[in-house]
């Protein structure tokens, strides 16, 4: 029985990605890996595809006159893999209503907040601005909502007072390189779904919030 498979959609240096590459490499991840695709010509994440020998494509937004043209052809490109699962691995796209329709139920995202909280850009910025001690990073089902579909997996930095966006940013990458392949074997080991709007790990409804990593 072959494994799960993957697209991964990137539009940047792709280092979630080779978290996820290195952990289909390794086993930790229960699945293959069988596309890259960028919306920019120059994300290093499709070198990193092609140095781990994975399909890659590029289709850039700026060929379409609408959203919608774009990503009515993003699916038809992503498609021809058949994926059982599709990753968002800093795709720096708001997806359209018919995008997210399509693959609802098989369509995951990371966001650099403890959901729902800082939803959308600047997280860490916006964090040590509210004086928080806390903030982290939030793996979720995509819905048409922006960043507000059900969360799966969270995991918690703290924020020292020395901390600026930039010392943030780098706790909460170690994290997400931790939790996204961890969601992904959920995923791909048949342990996680999404059903009637809410994550269901085990067959059990995972809280607002999700599983905490702490």
């Amino acid at each position: 029985m072959s494994k799960p498979s993957i697209v991964v959609l990137i539009s940047g240096s792709g280092t979630n990605l080779q978290a996820i590459i290195d952990a289909c490499q390794s086993g930790d991840i229960d699945g293959n890996i069988v596309a890259v695709v960028s919306n920019k010509a120059d994300a290093y994440g499709l070198t990193r595809a092609d140095n781990a020998n994975i399909p890659s494509a590029c289709l850039s937004h700026k060929n379409f006159e609408t959203r919608e043209l774009y990503d009515q052809a993003l699916i038809k490109v992503i498609d021809e893999y058949q994926p059982d699962l599709v990753v968002l691995a800093g795709f720096m796209r708001i997806l359209t209503a018919e995008f997210v329709q399509h693959y609802t139920g098989k369509m995951i995202n990371i966001h650099p907040s403890l959901l729902p909280k800082y939803q959308g850009l600047n997280t860490h910025q916006r964090a040590i601005d509210a004086k928080d001690t806390e903030h982290g990073v939030s793996v979720h089902f995509v819905t048409e909502e922006l960043d507000g579909g059900p969360v799966i997996l969270q995991a918690k930095v703290s924020i020292d007072a020395q901390d600026d966006a930039d010392s943030l940013a780098q706790k909460v990458h170690k994290q997400e390189y931790i939790i996204y392949p961890k969601v992904i074997n959920w995923f791909c080991q048949g342990r996680l779904l999404m059903a009637n709007g809410a994550a269901l790990l085990d067959g059990k409804s995972l809280p607002e919030q999700g599983f905490i990593d702490a």
